[in-house]
């Protein structure tokens, strides 16, 4: 064979191999596209629908609630909303937020500081965020639950299925409900005591009701509530069975077997504590037949009802169990 021919052979032989390489590409890159494809899962929440491709990476989250259910479900976000208390996160949580930015407040969220972090995907809460979700939607898949209050249980359902973590959220709820009927049954007669739940804030103070979280806990432990109290309950509550602001003229209906409360002291903000101090000392409230008998407990605002995540609905049955078995 002349020179020319063999030169001729290997460069169609050249040519033949590019091309199946080109080819073999091409069905890797349709390969990857079918995959990706099959993993968008589309999620209904309070502002429609959301479409998200895979397992989100980057995660932003606009309420102490959702951070702690993803917290849960071993995500840590690149950035969220600032704990109510602490600086900047909850002690119970701030070791497990290594490097997460701020994004501002559940009630003032920094647009710009999201589209920084470049997430893929942002959860937040139509109460809080509604106005902001055309724009952070622009930047990322984003998901609304509806309310925070006490239903924190279909919001971490809600969530679980956003970061395409369904099943692992699955085990998180059964070994809560699992905790739930371990704590009935060790607290027995203990829970028919009638419970009351008060709530001090700058000031006014509130009785916080079934639809609160704490409330919601303290109801599937099967607590009953003082009756008396549901006249502040009615449909005309702007605040429905969440909680009724109060004057100290109602500190009598605070009564009950065992009184729980909780002060209100977001981060350089202790005005609250003055309420608390001047209603504990009023004669009223020492009149109390459950602060005679010494059933009066102060608990955590931040865990019984800002944070109102997963983490914390563990840790209020822990401190009932606790409290009860004194």
């Amino acid at each position: 064979m002349s020179t020319f021919k063999k030169v001729f052979a290997l460069l169609l032989t050249s040519i033949m191999l590019i091309a199946l390489a080109a080819c073999g590409n091409d069905d890797k890159v349709t390969s990857d596209t079918k995959t990706e494809t099959a993993t968008t899962t589309t999620i209904e929440h309070a502002m429609g629908t959301t479409e998200i491709k895979g397992t989100p990476k980057r995660i932003v989250v606009l309420s102490n609630e959702g951070t702690e259910a993803a917290l849960a479900l071993g995500v840590t976000p690149v950035g969220a909303a600032q704990s109510y208390e602490g600086d900047p996160w909850y002690d119970h949580i701030k070791d497990q937020m290594g490097d997460a930015v701020v994004v501002g407040t559940e009630s003032e969220i920094s647009i710009e500081k999201v589209a920084s972090l470049k997430p893929d995907l942002i959860i937040g809460t139509k109460i809080r965020q509604e106005k902001d979700y055309a724009k952070l939607s622009k930047i990322a898949p984003t998901v609304f639950s509806e309310t925070l209050r006490g239903d924190f249980k279909s919001n971490f359902e809600l969530y679980s299925r956003a970061l395409n973590k369904e099943a692992e959220g699955k085990k998180i709820l059964k070994a809560y409900d699992d905790k739930i009927i371990a704590t009935k049954e060790a607290l027995g007669d203990k829970t028919k005591q009638e419970i009351s739940v008060v709530r001090f804030m700058t000031d006014k103070s509130r009785i916080y009701y079934t639809d609160s979280f704490s409330g919601v806990i303290l109801d599937q432990l099967g607590f009953p509530r003082v009756p008396e109290q549901e006249k502040f309950f009615k449909d005309n509550n702007k605040l429905g069975k969440l909680a009724v602001d109060l004057g100290k003229e109602a500190i009598p209906d605070m009564n009950g077997d065992v009184l729980f409360y909780f002060t209100f002291t977001p981060t350089g903000d202790d005005s609250a504590l003055t309420t608390e101090k001047e209603w504990t000392a009023d004669p009223l409230w020492k009149n109390l037949d459950v602060v005679k008998k010494g059933n009066v407990h102060r608990v955590d605002d931040a865990i019984w009802n800002t944070s109102g995540g997963i983490l914390s609905a563990n840790i209020v049955l822990d401190e009932i169990k606790e409290i009860f078995s004194k």
